[in-house]
């Protein structure tokens, strides 16, 4: 099987342990994510099979979106739900009651969060350090420096649940949903844990929700038990193309000749019809003769050949 499925991750497994049913359930074992979810999170999950595996490189890095509901009134060691409370003065301050804050003081609390920022990892993350993951770390009560990486957060807005921003609870808290648009490698605990230090309230994530990763959104994803309920002769119409995982990238269609070279790995001259590809290294698909997608070359514009870099068919 080769393709990719768009898998809504349920909430209680790992992305690991979504591939290990996957694995079981489609009997492929070339198989892998190109995002973690947590546990707790729920979602797009871009699953890749088989020959499709080859393709990580080009999403891993790719643009994802969020919903998410921000608790305000005290953070976590997790800085989400799973967490142990933080209870060391953060309680939402009785001089200053979330009920009193206007609209426009949470929009502008947003507004030092959004563009180029960068973010300190938590340690609570599967980021590593000498090989270990730094969750492992934490979990042991140890806490390591960490280096603050750029990201970009495209949006970060509150959305409103009827008329009103923030919905209280029975606990004191108050919960605010936002939306999110940032870069891969964003840590959307840490934008929550930032905007309540900027309300000046401990704040943490309750909810988590992946609505879009590169291309695939939601309305894209099957859940594990719609899968599992299909008829075996559907998974066919249910697995996307590979193709389907690089939209945005140029293609050219070959001859059944330069079909076969490129299956060796062989450059390809560019044909005189394809110069709108004109930038020296850049990624463009390559297809046979009936539309499949065979290999991603690079441009060479020197030779103004497509050198193949990843080849997903065989040469059988």
């Amino acid at each position: 099987m080769d393709g990719i499925l768009i898998i809504d991750k349920p909430t209680g497994l790992t992305s690991h342990d979504v591939v290990a049913r996957l694995r079981r359930l489609l009997h492929e074992r070339r198989m892998g994510h190109t995002g973690t979810l947590d546990p707790f999170a729920t979602g797009v999950l871009v699953i890749l099979l088989g020959r499709a595996t080859r393709l990580a490189q080009f999403l891993s890095g790719a643009e994802k979106e969020y919903q998410a509901v921000i608790r305000l009134g005290y953070g976590t060691d997790t800085g989400d739900l799973t967490g142990k409370p933080i209870t060391d003065g953060i309680k939402i301050s009785i001089d200053k009651p979330a009920s009193t804050w206007s609209d426009r003081e949470i929009e502008d609390a947003f507004q030092s969060l959004c563009g180029e920022i960068e973010q300190v990892p938590p340690m609570y993350s599967a980021k590593k350090h000498d090989g270990r993951k730094l969750y492992e770390l934490a979990r042991r009560g140890e806490e390591i420096e960490r280096k603050p990486v750029r990201v970009t957060v495209q949006t970060f807005q509150a959305l409103r649940q009827g008329d009103e921003l923030l919905r209280h609870n029975e606990d004191g808290t108050w919960d605010l949903t936002v939306r999110v648009v940032c870069s891969a490698g964003t840590y959307v605990r840490t934008l929550a844990e930032s905007l309540g230090e900027n309300l000046g309230v401990g704040a943490h994530l309750s909810e988590l929700r992946r609505t879009r990763a590169g291309e695939f959104a939601i309305s894209d994803a099957i859940s594990l038990e719609q899968l599992e309920n299909a008829n075996e002769a559907s998974w066919g119409t249910i697995l996307l193309p590979p193709d389907a995982a690089l939209g945005n990238m140029p293609f050219v269609h070959l001859s059944a000749r330069d079909a076969q070279r490129a299956r060796q790995g062989i450059a390809i001259p560019l044909e005189t019809g394809m110069r709108e590809i004109s930038t020296n290294g850049e990624k463009v698909r390559m297809r046979d003769t009936e539309g499949n997608l065979i290999a991603v070359g690079s441009y060479d514009a020197a030779g103004q050949l497509l050198r193949p870099r990843v080849v997903l068919s065989s040469t059988d």
